[in-house]
């Protein structure tokens, strides 16, 4: 038996039905009572609202520091914060459990607070029957995810608001996601139960039939205890052969090309989910593709990648006033979104748009990758550094003061001409994007279905601007920065508006995913790297403008920037939430470090952030905190019976299940990350002849990890061995071992999954050497050219000779990079010079960037150790 895979939806949605068939049919029932909530909600909410200066109540909620349970603090609602105090309250009152789960910018959750949390008559039930507790999911996902597998295999979906019924015990015996406040009925049957009609049908049967229930509530949890260890429950002999990782590359591919729209770009029909992971196996396909001399597979794979990002950017999805991805689009086109902003999605959207831009040279790639990055720094950064977790779908609507998703975001044409200067003046920019006086959120019957968009609209792009140019004769420069200038203006106007809520708590994982992004991109979009090493223009515009352009939300000037965007936020991970003494992360920060443990997730992405950050050119710092972390991740999550990792330590006792997540959705799986980390360490530290154990003092106070991580406590010194990359890459084949059978019986459901086993078909990996100060400019720009190439086969490692900590550390751990560059210096002098090698030979050294593109740009035609097996097409 299987598991539902943990499906990451930004809130109550019917597109988690894993059934396309399904979800079709029930599209209708669900549009109908969503439209009937919505008009139920801003009703209510034209009611004088309570006086927030002087609240009426207040609960336990109040102490919190999370902005999504400070929300709640007023309601009449006697919510708790999971822990033991409720806990031991409902086993000592003998009352159920009512668990909300949701997070601070979802919408539905707002929508059923106000319905229902904010009302007396369902607080006063609740409080009577129920002892109801309130939880963050972004803070604690190990609830969220234990409690969200209950609901997706008991109901068919899931989504936020969660809302899960518990014995004292902690266990499920009822659940589901949003309640409306009136039965709904389809063909004479009840078809959603009210709120109110479930809490008092609950309180009944717990009054009349309580021990039963506590009995199928204990059934109920060993049965997903059961289902979930069975779901990776590999046989001690698993393995992805060589043949088999072919597969599954393959496989993943073959299933986007299925679900390809060829028209709109993306995945799959409406509503469309940026999946970045999706994105990026189509580029690890298109250099497998042209390794083998597969060229027309090669290029279709990167064209469906290209295209589809080329469609979102040009979608209303894309903030174009202010830049940032909203989280989703709610039609076809990537037009009219579901307007919250996450830090998840953009972190990982940057990634991909530079990747295209490295691999194909199309400056408008790099540009959104900079609107998306400019408006982190401007808008999502706390003043210390770290980033900020999201920014609310709803905003206040100054007509008539109710708060109304898109409120911040929609246009009305006059308002549009009034922020430019007129209809002349406003012409152009109506022209660009779509702007019409009746409002153009009716490119789809799914853009507005319950019509709240009248009149309004949502810029988007739906001629090229080069068309555009060439139809009101204008230079195509000239266009762009006319354009850049009024969004501006526009930009200027809006900041004027009541903002949506800010979620201002940083959290540890997303945190990571940002510090990786910055730091590449502060490499690959450097002015002298654009184009080079290409593999051919996807747009004709690509070679009229250079990225450090300032076209806003382009704020412009050398990308050098977001490297310090990097250093500022790994340097606020590491003094706010990294225990230097126990080598250990917290989840997240918001005035004060949380009391949260980081989760196995927390410590993937933070690792994979400080590795991008160390071979960027950020110093060895920041590898020696990866190092130090990957020990502890091994320590407190490596499943050392058979490989891979949990998502929780296992030290929570109220935690009831502990799971490996098998789904990379919005989110990877903390293993598909923390495959491709080994693999980057262990060709950073490659085997060597000497197997001698070695301790060094400034590791050893950290805790570094080598072989039998498992079993090494958080915080203890280890010796370090030279060759232990070999302990490195056995760690990532196990990885992938204990996920074999779900690559390749569902390779789609783990995309990111699939670029580690790209890597694995590429082992062993290319090592780039960077000899030289980090002081010199010719140092600087050889590690651009290193970067201006994406080649995910590399790992880079930065040598300066003059740096006696640097040297020491690889004399132990690549003491054969060390010999080699001290060789050549010996000879030649200490000119910055790069040095790429793969098993154990090199080519010829140089100091040339140009010369270091072109090596990088070429592919190596490499194949499976075994013949390949024939594809398990199913999909």
């Amino acid at each position: 038996m299987r598991t539902l895979p943990i499906l990451r939806r930004s809130e109550f949605d019917i597109s988690s039905s894993r059934h396309f068939e399904v979800k079709k049919r029930l599209i209708k029932f669900y549009q109908n009572f969503i439209n009937r909530a919505k008009s139920s909600v801003m009703a209510s909410s034209a009611s004088p609202s309570p006086d927030p200066t002087h609240p009426k109540h207040t609960n336990q909620l109040i102490k919190e520091q999370s902005p999504y349970l400070l929300q709640h603090a007023h309601n009449p609602v006697d919510w708790h914060p999971w822990g033991e105090e409720a806990f031991q309250l409902a086993k000592t009152e003998k009352r159920p459990i009512f668990l909300s789960v949701g997070y601070a910018t979802c919408h539905w959750c707002h929508v059923m607070e106000h319905e229902s949390f904010e009302n007396e008559e369902t607080a006063d039930l609740m409080n009577k029957s129920f002892i109801n507790i309130k939880v963050d999911r972004e803070e604690r996902p190990d609830v969220d995810r234990v409690y969200m597998a209950f609901v997706q295999a008991t109901t068919g979906r899931g989504g936020w608001p969660m809302s899960v019924w518990l014995t004292p015990d902690l266990e499920p015996i009822y659940g589901g996601t949003y309640y409306p406040t009136k039965d709904m009925f389809q063909g004479g049957q009840l078809a959603m139960p009210a709120f109110q009609t479930v809490l008092r049908r609950i309180a009944t049967m717990w009054v009349t039939n309580q021990e039963d229930l506590m009995k199928k509530g204990s059934d109920i949890m060993a049965r997903l205890q059961e289902a979930t260890s069975e779901s990776l429950d590999s046989p001690e002999e698993a393995s992805l052969e060589p043949g088999e990782a072919v597969a599954a590359l393959l496989s993943c591919e073959e299933g986007l090309r299925k679900r390809f729209d060829n028209r709109l770009g993306g995945f799959g029909s409406a509503p469309k989910f940026p999946r970045p992971s999706e994105i990026e196996v189509l580029f690890h396909t298109h250099i497998w593709h042209k390794a083998q001399g597969n060229v027309a597979e090669a290029k279709q794979a990167l064209e469906m990648a290209t295209f589809s990002l080329s469609k979102m950017a040009a979608g209303g999805m894309y903030d174009h006033i202010g830049g940032g991805f909203h989280r989703y689009s709610v039609d076809e086109f990537w037009h009219v979104p579901h307007f919250e902003k996450m830090l998840y999605d953009g972190p990982q959207l940057v990634s991909v748009y530079v990747a295209a831009y490295q691999l194909t040279g199309n400056v408008e790639h790099a540009f959104i990758a900079r609107g998306v990055m400019d408006y982190l720094m401007r808008d999502m950064t706390h003043p210390c550094g770290g980033l900020f977790s999201a920014e609310d779908a709803d905003s206040l609507d100054l007509a008539d003061g109710v708060k109304k998703e898109g409120s911040f975001y929609l246009w009305t044409k006059q308002e549009i001409e009034d922020a430019l200067g007129g209809r002349e003046a406003a012409e152009l920019f109506c022209l660009a994007y779509s702007i019409k006086e009746e409002g153009n959120c009716t490119l789809s019957d799914m853009s507005d279905p319950h019509e709240e968009f009248g009149g309004k609209n949502v810029p988007i792009v739906l001629k090229p601007l080069r068309e555009l140019a060439k139809e009101v004769g204008m230079p195509l420069a000239e266009l762009r920065k006319t354009l850049a200038a009024q969004r501006q203006l526009l930009h200027t106007v809006r900041c004027s508006r009541p903002r949506p809520s800010l979620d201002d708590k940083v959290v540890t994982a997303w945190n990571g995913m940002a510090i990786s992004a910055f730091a590449v991109a502060s490499r690959a979009l450097m002015p002298s790297t654009v184009s080079a090493g290409s593999d051919g223009h996807d747009d004709p515009s690509a070679s009229d403008a250079s990225p450090e352009q300032a076209l806003f939300p382009v704020q412009g000037g050398l990308a050098r920037q977001y490297m310090e965007a990097a250093l500022s936020a790994a340097r606020f991970i590491k003094k706010e939430l990294y225990d230097e003494t126990h080598g250990t992360l917290l989840r997240s920060y918001r005035n004060s470090p949380s009391a949260i443990p980081g989760y196995a997730d927390d410590y993937a992405n933070m690792i994979c952030g400080l590795l991008d950050l160390y071979e960027c050119g950020g110093g060895l710092e920041w590898l020696l905190m990866a190092l130090r972390l990957q020990s502890t991740m091994d320590a407190l999550f490596w499943d050392k019976h058979k490989g891979g990792y949990f998502s929780t330590s296992g030290a929570d006792p109220s935690i009831k299940m502990r799971m490996k997540d098998d789904y990379d959705g919005a989110e990877p799986t903390a293993s598909s990350v923390a495959a491709r980390n080994l693999y980057r360490l262990s060709a950073l530290m490659p085997a060597s002849p000497s197997n001698e154990g070695v301790q060094l003092p400034y590791l050893a106070d950290q805790g570094a990890c080598t072989s039998g991580c498992s079993s090494t406590a958080p915080g203890t010194a280890t010796t370090l061995r030279q060759g232990e990359g070999v302990q490195y890459a056995e760690q990532a084949e196990a990885t992938l071992n204990v996920f074999s059978e779900r690559l390749m019986d569902s390779a789609l459901s783990l995309p990111k999954m699939c670029c580690a086993v790209h890597l694995k078909l590429k082992q062993p990996l290319r090592q780039v050497v960077v000899a030289g100060s980090l002081s010199s400019s010719q140092t600087q720009a050889l590690l651009d050219a290193v970067h201006s190439v994406w080649v995910p086969d590399k790992t880079v490692l930065v040598l300066d000779l003059s740096d006696h900590t640097c040297v020491d550390f690889f004399q132990l751990h690549n003491p054969m990079a060390v010999s080699m560059v001290k060789d050549h210096t010996s000879k030649h002098g200490t000119v910055p010079t790069v040095f790429i090698c793969q098993d154990f030979s090199c080519q010829a050294p140089t100091t040339d960037p140009q010369r270091v593109i072109k090596l990088l740009g070429e592919s190596k035609t490499t194949a499976p150790k075994t013949e390949p097996i024939t594809l398990p097409f199913t999909l």
